[in-house]
């Protein structure tokens, strides 16, 4: 009996040992890095010398990846991505430890060439990182209905810009949006100082036609979270507008439009790049 009784208890000491081993092992595959230790690389594509738009993304740490470019998000421990603006950007690496800890770390990249072809509205929109518009108070009107698909700005009811506030609360002078590279963030400031914020996008592929084939429209611009200043439809009871058929855009001005639906009123909005 007392020999039987000294192999059990050997037997409950052994286990004990390697259990306690087992949590060990446990504790060490859930431990962190700080973000002095990321060993991380992003990478601009040479070409005839220059540094290219094409970015090379790479983690060799032990953490999860998450990279944030700008106008996108990878979360591959190396990719290949592309700038869409020269000069210097950031790209942020956020890192995901196995304890579930984070840890964050922001790289520069410095463009020289523009190698590869991206939408050149990027950079008309936000300049490379954020640019703000307003009214433009060169244009006979600012606002109002014309033909859609046959005028390119107001042509029936004409409005000023000192008349928008009578169709928007502080929507008019001194109002501004400002439109930002990363997160393609939209934000709507308002005369008194009040903001709304969302986002943007655009489709420079949907265009919109005339009837003998010509581009009207060249793409579409789509907003969630809010509107352009006075972004409303007035024939459907002042209906938010959120998609606006792109006119003109370039580095100065923006035309954008709406069709009121099952008819050809088109309404108009003329912006200028804030000075």
């Amino acid at each position: 009996m007392k020999r039987i009784t000294a192999y059990i208890m050997i037997l409950l000491s052994t286990f004990a040992l390697v259990s306690c081993e087992a949590v060990e092992d446990r504790l060490d595959i859930g431990g962190f890095i700080s973000a002095d230790q990321l060993h991380i690389t992003a990478t601009p594509l040479i070409v005839d010398g220059k540094a290219t738009n094409k970015i090379i993304l790479n983690n060799s740490s032990p953490v999860l990846s998450s990279w944030d470019f700008g106008t996108g998000k990878t979360q591959k421990k190396t990719d290949t991505v592309l700038m869409v603006v020269p000069g210097e950007s950031e790209i942020i690496f956020t890192g995901r430890n196995p304890d579930g800890s984070e840890i964050s770390k922001t790289l520069t990249v410095n463009v020289e060439d523009m190698y590869f072809p991206v939408p050149l509205e990027w950079g008309f929109l936000t300049a490379g990182s954020e640019k703000e518009w307003e009214w433009d108070d060169t244009a006979p009107s600012v606002w109002g209905n014309g033909g859609y698909l046959g005028d390119l700005a107001p042509a029936w009811w004409t409005l000023q810009i000192g008349e928008i506030n009578g169709q928007s609360a502080n929507e008019g002078a001194g109002a501004k949006m400002i439109l930002s590279l990363r997160g393609a963030q939209f934000t709507k400031v308002k005369s008194n100082g009040t903001t709304e914020t969302g986002t943007f996008s655009f489709n420079m592929n949907s265009k919109t036609l005339k009837d003998d084939g010509s581009v009207w429209a060249k793409g579409k611009l789509t907003l969630k979270g809010t509107t352009v200043l006075n972004g409303i439809s007035p024939n459907e009871g002042n209906a938010k507008v959120y998609e606006y058929d792109i006119l003109t855009l370039d580095d100065q001005h923006m035309v954008l439009a709406y069709n009121t639906p099952g008819g050809g009123e088109g309404w108009f909005w003329i912006f200028k790049a804030a000075d």
